[in-house]
C-alpha cells in the first residue's frame, strides 16, 4: 500500500444507519471513519469482532453498553473491545465522531466501494 494523504471531510460518505453517515479512510490493518450524526439519530444495538476506538469531536454521542448510557462530549473518547454489544445515539444538535477500527471492517469497505459504482 502506498502512503495516503486526504481530507476526510472530502471523502464520499456512505450511510451507516438512518441519519448517520461515515467518511472512511482504509489502511491495510486499520481504518478511520468520520461519522456524522444528524439530530437525534440512533445506531441500533449491534456487535462486531473489530476493536473500536473513538473520540467525539462535536456535539454529544451516547454509547449504550450493558444497558448503561455513557454520554460523551467533545474530546471524550472510548475503546470498545471486539464482540461487545452496543448502540449509539446523539442529541438534538447531532454529533461528529472519529472512529478507528482494527482490523479493517470489510463490510464497510464493500458498502463504500459499492456506492462508488452506484450500487447502493
Amino acid at each position: 500500500m502506498e502512503p495516503q494523504f486526504t481530507r476526510l471531510d472530502a471523502v464520499r460518505a456512505f450511510e451507516l444507519a438512518a441519519g448517520v453517515s461515515g467518511q472512511p479512510l482504509f489502511g491495510e490493518n486499520a481504518m478511520l471513519n468520520l461519522i456524522r450524526f444528524q439530530p437525534d439519530a440512533v445506531v441500533p444495538r449491534h456487535s462486531h469482532p473489530h476493536e473500536q476506538l473513538g473520540i467525539v469531536l462535536e456535539g454529544m454521542q451516547a454509547l449504550v453498553v450493558d444497558g448503561v448510557a455513557h454520554e460523551l462530549e467533545p474530546f471524550e473518547a472510548y475503546v470498545l473491545p471486539g464482540g461487545v454489544e452496543h448502540s449509539a445515539y446523539c442529541g438534538p444538535e447531532g454529533a461528529l465522531v472519529l472512529d478507528v477500527f482494527t482490523p479493517v471492517r470489510e463490510d464497510y469497505l464493500e458498502r463504500w466501494q459499492a456506492g462508488a459504482k452506484g450500487n447502493r
